[in-house]
């Protein structure tokens, strides 16, 4: 378990700041697979995990909307044959906010 996922989410408000890149580089080393991207101008953490089969990939994705509906904070899950997708951003800020590195790190370890 890293320190990252072990933080509570906070609340966010449509005023919340997005994170710093002062920010990005303390937590982007806990979560080293996660890509930033940027889609429709808003930034994002993406990270593709593979299985052997849909059957895993369908439970694992199972096991990510258990950790969002938890955290009141909802990815954008893309779910193919012995793949997924997983997309977390801040949908009020419109950008990358703390919890979403906090819920990419859970994420990495409903995985493993």
């Amino acid at each position: 378990m890293t320190q990252l996922s072990r933080q509570p989410c906070e609340a966010c408000r449509n005023h919340s700041p997005t994170v710093s890149e002062a920010e990005i580089r303390l937590f982007k080393p806990e979560v080293p697979e996660w890509q930033i991207v940027e889609r429709n101008g808003i930034m994002q953490l993406e990270r593709v995990f593979t299985f052997p089969d849909f059957r895993q990939a369908l439970a694992f994705t199972n096991r990510v909307g258990e950790i969002a509906e938890a955290a009141g904070h909802h990815p954008a899950l893309l779910t193919e044959w012995g793949r997924v997708t997983v997309n977390w951003w801040t949908h009020k800020i419109k950008g990358l906010h703390r919890n979403d590195f906090i819920l990419a790190a859970r994420t990495d370890e409903v995985a493993k």
